[in-house]
C-alpha cells in the first residue's frame, strides 16, 4: 500500500512537471500556468520523503 501511494505521487509530480514544460513552451499566454504546474509538481516530488505510514 505504501509504495503504491509514493508511486502515485512521483507520477504526478512527474506529469505536473511534464505539462507545465509543455505549457511554457506552447506560448506566452500559458506561461502562467505552467510555472504553476512547475512549481506544483516540484513540490510534489520534494513531499515524497515526507509520507508517513
Amino acid at each position: 500500500m505504501e509504495q503504491k501511494l509514493y508511486k502515485t505521487v512521483n507520477s504526478a509530480g512527474i506529469s505536473s512537471i511534464v505539462t507545465g514544460i509543455i505549457a511554457v513552451v506552447a506560448g506566452l499566454a500559458c506561461v502562467a500556468g505552467g510555472i504553476l504546474a512547475l512549481i506544483q509538481g516540484g513540490r510534489l516530488l520534494g513531499a515524497r520523503k515526507n509520507i508517513l505510514f
